[in-house]
């Protein structure tokens, strides 16, 4: 390796001509500048030392002509400094395993249908916020604090607090007609897990991490019902059987801490396994027309958030479902 100055934005200097006597008396003629001459002559030898002579480091530049390096005099690394090694990584065994299950008891369903209600009440505050931000009522607010100003003889005083009042009636209204999602938050109750048809309750699949519920799946199995034929008639009494029927999801919600860590897939393929082993391999899974989190009460130019979460929910369900085709497939 050698090392070139011009690459290193170094000047080499030529001191051929430096006269150390002349240029120390020159010195020592100004008064105030007095100095030795034998400081000057201890500066110019260590300048036309070579490399091999000084004692600083390697990166101390090189101010005469570079020679090749040998490798003996290669530079060794030093071993890192234990503070600047990277911390270790946890171990797989120190992180909390997830399982998923059905909830089998009346506790442990109302602990899901809880975390169910907590999510559908979380969902004001953002239908509040998709209120108040959307460019159309921004540009509502500044036209309306524009028309104040006006009415108000161009009074900035009165005007701002004719505009305050206005837009503080607008936040009170949002908030108002937001605050139906708390409503149907209550609404969720135990009643609500069970089937008015067959009496049966919906299946909660819950995702837990150690012994915190953190992920909560409602599933509804929706039977087939067969009305066998006498004689080309068909009876008015028939048979209720789960084979031929199809899986129906309600709710599906994880917790605020764990979203994005793809539990809410695992829940999904969840359902679509326990659906095709009960109904099934070509029975249809899919999310109800009024599930938990469907309710929308804002006007529809302010739900456009919650549109993508159905078409992301949606899409979610489909990539669950092609997964356990493939794992199918391979058995």
């Amino acid at each position: 390796m050698e090392f070139d100055a011009h690459n290193f934005g170094v000047r080499e200097l030529d001191l051929s001509a430096c006269h150390v006597n002349t240029f120390s008396d020159t010195i020592n003629a100004v008064p105030g500048l007095k100095t030795s001459a034998a400081f000057f002559t201890f500066l110019r030898a260590n300048l036309v030392l070579s490399p091999s002579a000084m004692s600083s480091c390697a990166n101390t530049p090189i101010l005469d002509a570079a020679v090749p390096m040998q490798p003996s005099l290669s530079f060794q690394p030093t071993s890192p400094s234990p503070l600047a090694a990277n911390p270790p990584l946890t171990p797989d065994d120190d992180i909390p395993p997830l399982s998923l299950e059905p909830l089998d008891t009346a506790a442990e369903k109302a602990e899901g249908l809880k975390l169910v209600a907590d999510s559908v009440a979380q969902m004001q505050q953002r239908a509040a916020k998709n209120a108040i931000k959307h460019p159309l009522s921004l540009a509502g607010m500044s036209l309306t604090a524009a028309v104040a100003y006006q009415a108000t003889g161009k009074d900035v005083g009165l005007g701002l607090v004719l505009s305050c009042g206005i837009i503080m009636s607008y936040f009170m209204a949002v908030r108002w007609m937001s605050s139906r999602y708390v409503t149907q938050a209550e609404n969720l109750r135990y009643d609500w897990l069970r089937n008015p048809e067959t009496g049966a309750e919906d299946i909660v699949f819950g995702a837990k991490c150690e012994d915190t519920l953190v992920g909560a799946l409602v599933l509804r199995l929706q039977p087939c019902y067969t009305f066998p034929s006498n004689n080309g008639r068909r009876k008015k009494s028939g048979s209720v059987t789960l084979k031929g029927g199809r899986g129906i999801i309600r709710a599906w919600t994880t917790d605020l801490k764990y979203r994005g860590t793809g539990v809410g897939k695992d829940l999904l393929f969840e359902a679509v396994r326990f659906t095709k082993e009960k109904c099934g391999r070509d029975a249809e899974v899919g999310f109800a027309q009024e599930h938990a989190n469907s309710l929308m009460v804002m006007p529809r130019v302010f739900n456009g958030g919650f549109r993508k979460d159905e078409v992301r929910a949606a899409r979610a369900l489909e990539e669950a479902l092609a997964e356990w085709d493939i794992c199918k497939r391979k058995r």
